[in-house]
């Protein structure tokens, strides 16, 4: 049954942080070589509108043609016997607490620099990054393709089965764990898992929190669970 939520409002209220570091990548190395790379660390709102009008569709690689393609090198193959059949919902902003800047793209593509933000210092190593992200007014960047496994839960479990990022998509909402997010992100997370949902036999749709409960509190009590299902049972009957 889809989506697939068992969360509850304790555990939705039990966190009160303003931003979220990422750690602990799925124990992949990084892979060398070059990589294209595209500066829309910000967004402007032609491209936002423009991504929110078209129809959002999967290729059998995996690629969302109306999102904004920033080719990140933290993600690898999939195991070949992985379907996707779960997707995690993330929140990040940066720094902390900081809208519209280039630090999450910065972060995804291996370019955050350590002294730009006193933030930066335990994060700047690290090699993450989702398949998604959403930014506050809508807009739809792509970082890796589906149909490989992006860097982006972690040390994770869902219903007993490690190693969530073998089988999931991340998707990140610019926001904190106690800012709400917008209208605009969630129209655009129902089109997108719609989209997704058309592509791969997706089960489940949960938060950050759900698989890595011990680390992670994203996307937080500000995230509105009830509200984003809506949106999206509303649109598997269209």
């Amino acid at each position: 049954m889809f989506p697939d939520m068992s969360r509850s409002p304790a555990r939705r209220a039990r966190s009160n942080e303003t931003g979220r570091r990422k750690r602990d990548p799925n124990s992949s190395p990084p892979r060398s070589g070059a990589v294209a790379r595209k500066n829309v660390g910000t967004t402007n709102a032609a491209g936002a509108k423009r991504s929110r009008a078209q129809r959002l569709s999967v290729d059998s690689q995996g690629v969302v043609a109306a999102a904004a393609q920033v080719p990140s090198p933290n993600c690898d193959d999939r195991p070949a016997d992985s379907a996707i059949s779960l997707i995690v919902v993330h929140g990040i902003s940066l720094p902390p607490g900081t809208f519209g800047g280039t630090g999450i793209v910065e972060l995804f593509t291996n370019r955050l620099v350590a002294a730009s933000d006193p933030s930066y210092a335990a994060i700047a190593h690290l090699r993450v990054s989702s398949h998604f992200l959403i930014r506050r007014d809508g807009a739809l960047l792509q970082f890796v393709a589906c149909g490989q496994r992006a860097w982006h839960a972690g040390v994770s479990q869902w219903r007993g089965r490690e190693r969530c990022n073998d089988y999931s998509v991340g998707i990140e909402l610019e926001g904190t764990d106690t800012t709400p997010y917008t209208t605009v992100q969630y129209s655009m997370l129902a089109r997108l898992v719609k989209a997704l949902r058309r592509r791969y036999p997706v089960e489940a749709i949960v938060g950050h929190s759900d698989v890595a409960p011990r680390r992670k509190t994203d996307p937080g009590p500000a995230f509105d669970w009830p509200r984003a299902i809506r949106l999206i049972e509303a649109r598997r009957q269209r």
